[in-house]
């Protein structure tokens, strides 16, 4: 990860004070289209099969993979700072610890 001036930023974009990784409501929408397309799908799968109804999920499915190109659903990930946890102490039940 490159070094930016100010810890809050990540080439170039500023952090969300809360951390939060909910998105955008547009990218929830496109989500949202996509699972209605597998689940109609998926239910077309299971009723019969009723091909018509299976293929119009996938096309209610393209079309939220299109909505989520348009609204650049991946600009939403929010990248938070670098954590630096100190490593713990592990003792295996395997390992063996010579004999003093």
């Amino acid at each position: 990860m490159p070094e930016t001036a100010r810890p809050d930023e990540h080439e170039g974009h500023a952090f969300v004070a809360s951390g939060s990784h909910a998105g955008r409501p547009k990218s929830w929408l496109a989500i949202t289209v996509i699972l209605a397309g597998f689940i109609l799908g998926g239910v077309a799968l299971c009723l019969g099969p009723l091909w018509g109804l299976f293929w119009a999920g996938v096309a209610v499915a393209a079309l939220g993979g299109i909505l989520a190109l348009v609204f650049d659903v991946f600009s939403d990930v929010i990248v938070d700072s670098r954590r630096t946890m100190p490593a713990a102490e592990h003792h295996s039940p395997f390992e063996r610890h010579p004999r003093s």
